[in-house]
């Protein structure tokens, strides 16, 4: 039966130091155009050109494009979708930018440390930045493998948006030109990673079968599922182990009915 929920994938290979390919910077509920600009600029300073845009306040706007100061091909190629889960779809390691603790631990890197993630896995990776006045909510950061956390001074910690980026940015490139020369590395996984979708998909089944089992209340679900996404996204799935979970989930459901 486990045949059926796992598909034949071949190896693959990825070139680490294309960072045009593999990393997006995504902004959520940006306010001010001119910020989404700003982030353009730095984008297209360091070698990045992937940006996608969640529901945008203001946007297209000719702030954006007297900000991007000659960066106006990241803007006219930027993807505007409705929801953060639209840009983040198919991405498999995500990482939000965050300036406060949660109530739930979650893995915290800094930007340097960030860096090294991305050409470490290379995996499609998206950069999640939240609203200028209050950041990523904790249902968003949930959705990040890792947090990063730009360590500014306590006394005056707040970052332009378009800051922020750069900083994130300078760090890809400085660890890009570390990596110019190296060799193209074959991945250490033998099956693609599981994307962001197909987590999402795992964690809705595996609600379901919960409350059927009665595990979960639905009525006080206290925060199990937040700390199941916590350890899936920690586990690093790939697309095979999330198969043979759905498998065994649907066959729990088959033993249930």
């Amino acid at each position: 039966m486990l045949e059926f929920f796992i598909t034949k994938v071949r190896p693959f290979k990825w070139v680490p130091h294309n960072m045009q390919n593999t990393v997006r910077i995504v902004l959520v509920n940006t306010s001010h155009p001119g910020n989404i600009g700003a982030a353009a600029r730095a984008m297209k300073n360091m070698g990045l050109a992937d940006l996608y845009l969640v529901a945008p306040k203001d946007y297209p706007s000719d702030e954006a494009i007297s900000r991007a100061s000659g960066a106006t091909d990241i803007l006219d190629n930027a993807v505007v979708v409705s929801t953060l889960e639209e840009a983040l779809a198919d991405c498999q390691l995500v990482i939000g930018t965050s300036a406060r603790e949660r109530n739930i631990p979650w893995p915290l890197v800094d930007p340097r440390q960030a860096a090294d993630l991305v050409f470490d896995e290379g995996l499609v990776t998206a950069f999640v930045f939240g609203r200028e006045d209050r950041g990523l909510t904790n249902e968003e950061l949930q959705r990040c493998n890792y947090h990063v956390h730009i360590p500014s001074v306590e006394s005056f910690s707040s970052l332009n948006l378009g800051a922020a980026v750069q900083v994130i940015a300078y760090e890809l490139r400085m660890k890009s030109l570390l990596m110019k020369d190296a060799p193209v590395v074959t991945s250490k996984w033998d099956v693609p990673a599981a994307n962001v979708a197909q987590i999402d998909y795992l964690l809705e089944h595996l609600e379901k079968v919960l409350v059927q089992t009665e595990f979960l209340d639905p009525e006080m679900p206290m925060q199990v599922m937040t700390r199941f996404r916590r350890l899936f996204q920690r586990s690093r799935l790939d697309q095979q182990e999330v198969g043979m979970l759905r498998g065994m989930l649907t066959s729990m459901e088959k033993k249930i009915k």
